[in-house]
């Protein structure tokens, strides 16, 4: 890679949307992970053209491009670790079409999940996968990572809700994938490969997404346990008895403390909190797949369960769960929260004794995590609590990280539920991957030969890329 035209850059995007000093590549260089890199330039395109021309100019000249959304990814998947252009595409944020009867929006990848789910409110439908950045995510982000979120245990992950999408290859071609139909069985779903790709195949620049009805009834549920093996019974019974939760989701001990510590909720100093939710347009389809999970629940030693259709009381009894993730840093004052090993998949009948396990791992390296998280979609969250200011406790987290993997994938789990592999996890996964990884290079020399579109990632990723900011994490030896 040669130096960087940044005149031709202006004159493709506008001098308004290229960016190159030094404080705007500083914070271009990080997502919400660990890791950082310093680009070269930052480009906003506004339009399918714009994003052509540059990609023409990168695949001609050879330069990185990195495709970024709001940059809220945990492991590292937009961090440019070989410099180049991050190509962010918050500037492509319409919402091209609202089709109510046919079912299906359409929207450049700039959205913010948020904005869309005001846009279809009115309609009476919603977007699903609501991760629990929604605030601030954009769909393009959401479909590269194949992004999820409390309810996906009903509605599922972005895949789900994804029915074509309009993409930019490395060479500057656009191409239309899938169709706005629900079914369709046209040669390979391309459009499908696009999904958790985080960035390496193609650029998205417009995605046709499926809408369901909002639910005019939601009742939300808690229950306590004193065990956490306990908790991960009713989970797996629950899952098994034929009810469909549109929630169900699990904190532990950990989590609990730290809510408490943080925002003074009084939660009970149980092994963990079961929250479930049922929803729908009757009220008479939902009560008995309430009372069949609060049955469950009690059967395995559940107690002080309560549930409630009013939004007020939905909301008191969810504060612990919306609460946990800004919390885990009041666990103790001397910890920071940090993702490394930050999500992972396993069956449901292992979710107790993968949450149990995590703990006994983390203890062996003398470090605090936390297990919580979709349960009733097997997915489970941890953050690693540890003193950031020593190197061995880096040292300790990675070898901890590694060991929690090994675990996951010998019970038949995988390295991420929602959250991309990005650096973080690409050890685990290439290591979980690792008959597979030949045949994912050759897809990716067929739609970017040169290699310029999130190089070093997934399956090319490095096995150790561990860099804390100093601005975020002193290290001291």
């Amino acid at each position: 890679m040669g130096p960087i035209d940044i005149e031709l850059l202006k004159k493709i995007v506008g001098p308004e949307n290229v960016r190159d000093n030094i404080a705007d590549r500083y914070v271009y260089g990080a997502d919400a992970s660990v890791h950082e890199a310093t680009p070269h330039v930052i480009v906003r395109p506004t339009n399918t053209e714009q994003v052509q021309e540059v990609m023409r100019y990168a695949n001609r000249e050879k330069i990185p491009v990195v495709p970024r959304g709001a940059g809220s990814g945990m492991c590292g998947q937009v961090t440019p670790i070989m410099g180049g252009i991050v190509l962010d595409m918050k500037g492509m944020n319409r919402i091209l079409e609202i089709n109510v009867k046919d079912g299906y929006c359409r929207v450049e990848p700039g959205v913010v999940d948020d904005d869309l789910n005001r846009a279809l409110k009115p309609y009476g439908v919603f977007y699903p996968p609501t991760p629990a950045s929604s605030l601030i995510a954009t769909i393009g982000g959401e479909i590269a990572n194949n992004a999820s979120g409390t309810r996906s245990v009903k509605y599922g992950a972005a895949r789900d809700a994804l029915l074509a999408l309009k993409v930019v290859l490395a060479n500057g071609e656009c191409l239309s994938l899938g169709a706005t139909t629900r079914v369709a069985a046209s040669g390979y779903p391309l459009e499908r490969l696009i999904v958790g790709s985080e960035g390496t195949l193609a650029v998205i620049v417009e995605a046709t997404l499926r809408f369901v009805p909002i639910p005019k009834y939601r009742c939300l549920g808690i229950s306590n346990f004193n065990r956490l093996s306990d908790a991960g019974d009713a989970i797996s019974d629950i899952m098994a008895s034929g009810c469909q939760p549109s929630m169900l989701e699990l904190v532990d001990k950990v989590a609990i403390t730290a809510v408490n510590k943080a925002e003074k909720l009084g939660l009970p100093d149980v092994e963990a909190i079961l929250l479930f939710e049922a929803d729908g347009m009757a009220k008479e389809s939902i009560d008995p797949e309430i009372e069949k999970i609060k049955s469950i629940c009690e059967k395995h030693g559940g107690f002080g369960v309560e549930y409630s259709y009013d939004e007020k009381e939905r909301a008191r009894i969810f504060a612990g769960r919306s609460k946990l993730f800004p919390s885990l840093s009041k666990f103790d004052d001397r910890l920071a929260s940090t993702s490394l090993a930050d999500d992972m998949a396993v069956p449901f009948s292992k979710m107790a004794e993968a949450a149990g396990k995590i703990h006994e791992i983390a203890a062996k390296y003398g470090i605090v995590m936390t297990a919580y998280g979709h349960c009733g979609a097997g997915c489970i969250h941890t953050k690693i609590l540890m003193d950031t200011d020593k190197n061995f406790q880096w040292e300790a987290a990675e070898k901890a990280v590694a060991e929690i993997y090994d675990y996951v994938c010998s019970v038949g789990g995988t390295t991420s539920a929602e959250h991309g592999i990005g650096l973080s996890k690409a050890p685990a996964f290439k290591k979980e991957k690792e008959a597979a990884l030949e045949l994912m290079r050759g897809i990716k020399r067929v739609f970017d030969p040169n290699n310029i579109l999130n190089p070093g990632k997934l399956m090319d990723a490095p096995d150790r890329w561990l860099v804390a900011t100093p601005l975020r994490y002193q290290i001291v030896e």
